[in-house]
C-alpha cells in the first residue's frame, strides 16, 4: 500500500510539473532599446541596451572614463536630449510620471527613474546590469522610457535630498532610442 502511494504521489508531482513548464513556456513580448552614452566634452563613452519585460526594465551598462573606484548615480531623466554643451541639462530632471518625491529613503519616494548607485572598477569603466520596476519600454504609456535619456553622475545619490539626491555633476549621458 505504501509503494502504490508513493507511486501516486509522484504521478501527481510530475504531471503538477508538466502543467507548470507549459505556463512558462508561453512567450511574452519583448523590446528593445539602445542608448550611446556621450561624456562631459560630447564624445562617445558607452552603451547600453534595454530590454523591455512584462515586470520592467533590464539595463545594461558599459561606460568608460568615469570617476575610479567611486559610486556613481544612474537614473532615468525626463528629455531625450544629451547637449554636452548644456553639462547635459538639456536631459531636463529625473524622469518622474507619478510625480512623487525623489530617492529610496523619502517617504513616497522614489521617483521612477531613481535606480541605485552604480560602482566603477578601477580601470574608471562603469559595467552593470539594473532592473528598473517602475518603468516601461516602448508601450507609449505614462511609465515608457523610449526616447527619454539614461544618465551618470559625478557622485552617489544620497537617496533622499531633493529633488535630485545631490548626484553631482551629469557625466555621461545616453538617448534611448528603440531598436
Amino acid at each position: 500500500m505504501q509503494r502504490i502511494l508513493t507511486a501516486t504521489a509522484a504521478i501527481a508531482l510530475m504531471t503538477g510539473a508538466a502543467f507548470a513548464q507549459d505556463e512558462e513556456a508561453t512567450p511574452v513580448e519583448i523590446t528593445e532599446a539602445v542608448a550611446t552614452f556621450v561624456d562631459m566634452e560630447g564624445a562617445e563613452n558607452g552603451t547600453a541596451s534595454l530590454t523591455g519585460t512584462p515586470n520592467g526594465v533590464l539595463i545594461q551598462i558599459e561606460v568608460s572614463g568615469l570617476p575610479a573606484g567611486e559610486w556613481l548615480a544612474f537614473h532615468v531623466h525626463e528629455t531625450g536630449e544629451c547637449d554636452a554643451a548644456t553639462h547635459h541639462d538639456s536631459a531636463g530632471g529625473h524622469f518622474n510620471p507619478g510625480d512623487v518625491p525623489h530617492g529610496y529613503m523619502a517617504e513616497g519616494g522614489p521617483h521612477a527613474g531613481d535606480m541605485p548607485n552604480q560602482y566603477v572598477g578601477e580601470d574608471g569603466v562603469l559595467r552593470a546590469q539594473v532592473f528598473n520596476s517602475m518603468v516601461t519600454l516602448g508601450d507609449g504609456g505614462e511609465a515608457d522610457i523610449a526616447g527619454r535619456a539614461l544618465m551618470i553622475h559625478g557622485g552617489a545619490d544620497d537617496y533622499m535630498t531633493q529633488p535630485t539626491g545631490d548626484a553631482g555633476d551629469r557625466h555621461a549621458c545616453g538617448v534611448i532610442e528603440e531598436e
